[in-house]
């Protein structure tokens, strides 16, 4: 059974950072595509970013390039998006997905979700 479970949220102050981590389980470690999406209030959820299987390949939204780095540590099963920079309009609940194949952003490719980690950037 495939499980992703998010940590890592909180509160920080504009320009400050935050990591966040993804915990995944029931699928071999360098099998599957890790993503990460966010939804604000009011807002559609949209697409972070994502890292292959292997970790060779990462896309972020253009929002947040530069600012945003993921990786993940398949020997410890975790995905980890480090975010600097934060600005309010980062504020929302994240997702980590996992799928299959390299799909990018693409969040309708994605079968397996997480509950979400809120983030909140206020001062």
């Amino acid at each position: 059974q495939v499980q992703l479970v998010e940590s890592g949220g909180g509160l920080v102050q504009p320009g400050g950072s935050l990591t966040l981590s993804c915990a995944f389980s029931g699928f071999g470690s360098d099998a599957y595509t890790i993503a990460w999406f966010r939804q604000a209030p009011g807002k559609e959820r949209e697409g972070v970013s994502s890292i292959n299987g292997e970790g060779k390949w990462r896309n972020y939204a253009a929002s947040v390039r530069d600012r945003f780095t993921t990786s993940r540590d398949n020997t410890n099963h975790r995905a980890i998006l480090h975010m600097n920079s934060l600005k309010p309009e980062d504020t929302g609940l994240y997702y980590c997905a996992a799928a299959r194949a390299y799909y990018g952003l693409d969040q309708e490719k994605y079968s397996y979700w997480g509950q979400g980690t809120q983030v909140t950037v206020s001062s």
